[in-house]
């Protein structure tokens, strides 16, 4: 706010006054608060200083002044807080931490701890009492363990992902269709089908090509298979749409090569919130935020196309 206001122009005295060479003046000062000054010339009148003067006012009217601007709202804070374990699909890395640094500035209160694996390797962990509020897999079969036997009530499938043949980069091997995986020159890695969903759908893929292949390694979570053929350690793998999107912005070393959709799986991701989340209100806002509109825009981001 500007303060408008004048400030008063006092006469000040000083204890001799100079007067003007002709006529001689003579200064009287008195006790009072007001100074008589007396001129002997005749004449000239006498002038009545007063200490108090009352000021002249300015050539210019003072300012009006302005409102002060009234403070901009401050955004709400959210009121939820606690902490709550989210235990996901190893492919789901790169959009689920994106997801929760999102979920977290819109709920400073919340702390989120990430846990990636296999799904497969999740679930035996939840089923041994590892503390988990919110599960979220790359396929059905993984979470029908969980809620077939009442861990989790209601899980909602929350975006689905295509597969992509993975190879080094600029692609040596000049690898071009599932059949060629099955080439003597070609090394394979894929994730265990027993456990980890990409390399279950990977079999299905081959096995609706016609191709078969004898993998080199079988890995714990699709994870490390790209990160086998970005080390050289294999020609190719076979991994998600999102998991080569995501090595290639990351830098590695590795490229993808499309796989018809005829020959492609379509992979559904469920999620849920584990009954005995001790913190259910985090788990189902967590679970909320990644089925909301910002949630499925970041997923896309990463590759992941919406829930079938």
């Amino acid at each position: 706010m500007i303060a408008a206001g004048c400030s008063g122009n006092k006469v000040k005295t000083s204890s001799s006054s100079t007067a003007p060479a002709t006529p001689t003046s003579t200064v009287t000062e008195t006790a009072t608060p007001s100074v008589t000054v007396t001129a002997t010339a005749t004449p000239t009148p006498t002038v009545t200083a007063s200490a108090s003067a009352t000021p002249k006012p300015s050539a210019s009217p003072p300012a009006t002044p302005k409102p002060a601007p009234k403070p901009s709202a401050s955004p709400s804070v959210s009121s939820l807080s606690g902490s709550a374990n989210i235990f996901a699909a190893a492919s789901l890395t790169g959009a689920f931490n994106k997801i929760k640094a999102d979920f977290i500035a819109l709920n400073p209160k919340v702390n989120l701890t990430m846990n990636y694996n296999g799904s497969g390797s999740l679930v035996t962990q939840i089923q041994n009492g590892a503390p988990a509020d919110v599960f979220a897999s790359a396929d059905g079969d993984n979470m029908n363990k969980l809620s077939g036997t009442g861990k989790i009530d209601f899980p909602q499938n929350f975006a689905d992902n295509l597969l992509e043949i993975v190879v080094q980069q600029n692609n040596p091997k000049h690898i071009a269709t599932l059949a060629d995986l099955a080439r003597p020159d070609v090394s394979v890695v894929l994730g265990d089908p027993a456990s980890v969903p990409a390399g279950k759908y990977a079999k299905q893929a081959l096995a609706a090509a016609g191709v078969s292949v004898t993998p080199k390694s079988l890995e714990l979570n699709v994870t490390a298979v790209t990160q086998k053929i970005a080390l050289q350690e294999a020609d190719a793998g076979i991994v998600y749409v999102t998991d080569v999107k995501a090595s290639v912005a990351a830098g590695q070393f590795v490229d993808g090569v499309p796989i018809p959709p005829a020959q492609n799986i379509v992979a559904v991701y469920p999620i849920g919130v584990l009954k005995s989340s001790p913190n259910q209100a985090v788990a189902q806002a967590f679970v909320a935020y990644v089925k909301s509109p910002a949630g499925q825009a970041t997923l896309a981001s990463f590759g992941f196309l919406p829930p079938s």
